[in-house]
């Protein structure tokens, strides 16, 4: 049993998406911590700042690591984060003199934020690739149905003959606005040591800065850890996409209400009425745009950090993006399901 209809044992039949819910894995977050600490370690060898044969060590270690997760979950009900066990347990795996070159100048902050940009990038790349799945499926419906006729609707009532591919033009043009934005968002590293400052790299600072976002392949911006618009802007792109994909399951499922303007394929079972067939996924979009409307007021509540770090807004963070992304994974794929189940929409003019 489980609390999120995420990953629930039957929920998650209709809202799950095991694709992009890999990236949230305890496996894909502590992949990507190592991946920080094994480039940490590299780019702090051409600085200087470690030895090459550090570094060479800990790049070897991290790559075969495998932290003891039961410990992790001990400490960081203790600490309130997971890092500085994960770092203990790293220590001890790269042994002997190389251990104190782990994690220098870095802070707890630094490798779970970036963790988090590194599977976002990852994300992004599989939410454009869906979003232009679907606006490849609303082109091949203009292709069939654009010439066709509807009846264009504003406030719910009948007002004048549409076509098609109006209504069409409608549900894709934003789409592709959000493959652009994907395509574009800035994915910056975390790196600002214990108070944002990086004091302990002193005049090295900067270059490790710049050699860890490359290394990365990270945007190199100054330090983003009691300033969370990366966050903030990430799940307000989150929620208009399922936004504007509920708004093509509200049309849909209106169009089915009427029934006469629209045939679809695949519709749901009723339990007592077995001449239904329910737009099961057209109202699944509306719910997740609701629901991802709602969480980002959260998200902005957690932009309100006290000085230089705070563990109550990072932590509100933490129980709501991973949701929200999630949502905007199932309402791509229920979008895809949905439009190529469309067998008709219109009336031949």
């Amino acid at each position: 049993m489980t609390t999120s209809a995420f990953d629930h044992p039957f929920l998650s039949g209709l809202l799950g998406d095991s694709e992009v819910g890999a990236y949230f894995s305890v496996e894909a977050d502590v992949r990507a911590m190592l991946a920080f600490e094994a480039a940490l370690a590299k780019v702090e060898a051409t600085q200087g700042v470690i030895s090459a044969d550090a570094a060479g060590r800990i790049s070897a270690v991290c790559s075969e690591f495998a932290p003891d997760i039961l410990s992790l979950r001990t400490a960081t009900a203790r600490d309130g984060v997971v890092v500085a066990d994960l770092v203990r347990q790293l220590r001890d795996a790269v042994g002997g003199d190389f251990a104190k070159s782990v994690h220098v100048g870095a802070t707890s902050q630094d490798v779970i934020d970036t963790s988090l940009m590194l599977r976002l990038k990852a994300v992004a790349l599989v939410f454009s690739t869906r979003l232009s799945a679907v606006v490849d499926l609303f082109d091949q419906l203009d292709h069939s149905f654009g010439g066709d006729a509807l009846m264009g609707r504003t406030r719910m009532q009948a007002a004048i003959p549409i076509t098609v591919s109006d209504r069409l033009r409608a549900w894709s043009s934003p789409l592709q606005a959000y493959i652009d934005r994907l395509r574009e968002q800035r994915f910056p590293l975390q790196f600002g040591g214990a108070a944002g400052t990086l004091e302990k790299l002193g005049d090295k600072a900067a270059e490790v800065r710049a050699g860890l976002a490359q290394e990365l392949d990270l945007a190199d911006e100054q330090q983003w850890q009691s300033q969370r618009a990366p966050v903030a802007d990430f799940a307000n792109l989150l929620s208009l996409i399922s936004g504007s994909l509920g708004k093509f399951g509200q049309d849909i499922a209106l169009l089915a209400q009427a029934g006469e303007e629209i045939e679809l394929a695949g519709g749901g079972g009723s339990s007592a009425m077995a001449h239904k067939q329910n737009p099961v996924a057209a109202e699944a979009l509306v719910a997740l745009a609701r629901f991802n409307a709602t969480q980002l007021a959260g998200i902005h509540q957690s932009l309100v950090h006290e000085q230089e770090r705070s563990g109550a807004a990072w932590t509100l963070e933490w129980l709501i993006l991973p949701q929200m992304v999630m949502a905007a994974a199932a309402s791509l794929r229920l979008a895809q399901e949905l439009a190529a189940n469309i067998r008709r929409i219109g009336r031949k003019q």
